[in-house]
């Protein structure tokens, strides 16, 4: 697959760096995207925010990059985290940057684009906003964890949301916890 992954301002970097642990970078091409307050808060929350070796980065105010054109084929973006900001950004079809061009683009070309908002709680414009990047044809994906999973540590509930992340990129993940499956081995033993 090829994937375009970005990350804004909003908290929540430890999304983004277990998103990229869990892609196979290496069977895959991926570009990631940070803007310029995503990496001071990856700074300031992860002691050593790490960038697998087979990524290949772009400015933010790099517009050359291929994904800002609807004639290079893409599969799937990532905005992880995203901030209320950028999501309104793009819901007013702001392009003055490679990310919000791209994110214009996927939407234009009506290619997956998936917005993980992580700020709470939203005022009204917000939601008007996420309705209308709804309508437009983007997947919005808050990064509300689940519990049902039993997560042992604050890894484990990351993890609840990256899966889903996954899921609509259409990545497998063997880790991923699967209802059903988990149901039905729980329900089946004796008390």
């Amino acid at each position: 697959m090829k994937l375009v992954i970005a990350a804004t301002g909003a908290s929540g970097t430890i999304y983004l760096q277990r998103l990229l642990e869990q892609i196979d970078c290496a069977a895959h091409e991926i570009h990631l995207i940070m803007s310029a307050h995503a990496e001071q808060v990856a700074a300031q929350e992860l002691e050593d925010f790490k960038i697998p070796a087979h990524v290949s980065r772009h400015s933010e105010s790099d517009l050359s990059v291929p994904f800002v054109s609807g004639s290079a084929r893409f599969d799937a973006m990532v905005i992880v985290p995203c901030s209320m900001a950028t999501l309104g950004r793009i819901a007013s079809g702001s392009s003055d940057s490679a990310l919000l061009r791209a994110a214009d683009v996927f939407l234009k070309e009506r290619r997956k684009l998936i917005l993980v908002p992580r700020e709470t709680p939203w005022n009204l414009i917000h939601a008007r906003n996420v309705v209308t990047l709804l309508e437009a044809g983007a997947i919005v994906l808050p990064a509300i964890p689940s519990f049902y999973s039993q997560p042992g540590s604050v890894t484990a509930v990351v993890d609840t949301v990256v899966w889903r992340i996954l899921d609509q990129i259409g990545l497998p993940n063997p880790r991923a916890y699967r209802w059903q499956d988990q149901t039905a081995k729980t329900s089946g033993k004796k008390s």
